[in-house]
């Protein structure tokens, strides 16, 4: 991936751990869990690490409506995003996984129809794999076709807290 040279980074506490969140004057570009999360970006870290802003409005913005969202005082984000560091197929799957509301969820064969390319599903599994805006871009609400919890950068025990936040999934499932 290949992100704008002018994001700003910061770190929010949440219930499932700390969360780094990335902006450009464009909008939100990355939401990562900072521990045990895949496909982290080299620069959220070390010396070639995008600067420290927790001022930046957007970066504001979106840590207040996170925290409304664990408080379930939020079901959707209203902020501006920028997904540009994807590939025109990756944005077309990330776009097409804002379209699945809270309490519901949706399989990867069906986002594969959705985007007009049925037989694409590995690559639709990629692309979700390596969304840059977790939660907001509910990655989360997507599953296997048989309805189990597959794969999750953030892992499979925060897929099913999230899922369980919004309601999709039952308590007494694992």
């Amino acid at each position: 991936m290949k992100f704008n040279p002018s994001i700003v980074q910061t770190r929010i506490p949440s219930p499932l751990g700390t969360i780094v969140i990335a902006a450009t004057d464009k909008g939100l570009a990355g939401l990562w869990f900072a521990e045990n999360q895949r496909y982290l970006p080299l620069e959220l870290m070390g010396p070639a690490a995008w600067p420290e802003d927790a001022n930046h409005p957007i970066l504001q913005q979106a840590s207040q409506q996170l925290g409304d969202y664990f408080a379930g005082r939020r079901s959707q984000f209203e902020l501006p995003l920028d997904l540009s560091c994807g590939t025109a197929f990756q944005q077309s799957v990330w776009q097409t996984l804002l379209a699945i509301p809270q309490g519901e969820v949706t399989s990867y064969g069906e986002i594969s129809r959705r985007i007009g390319k049925p037989s694409a599903v590995r690559a639709v599994g990629g692309a979700i794999g390596r969304n840059p805006i977790s939660i907001i871009v509910p990655c989360h609400r997507v599953t296997g076709s048989s309805g189990a919890l597959t794969g999750y950068a953030g892992g499979l025990d925060r897929k099913t807290a999230l899922l369980r936040l919004e309601g999709a999934l039952a308590e007494s499932l694992p």
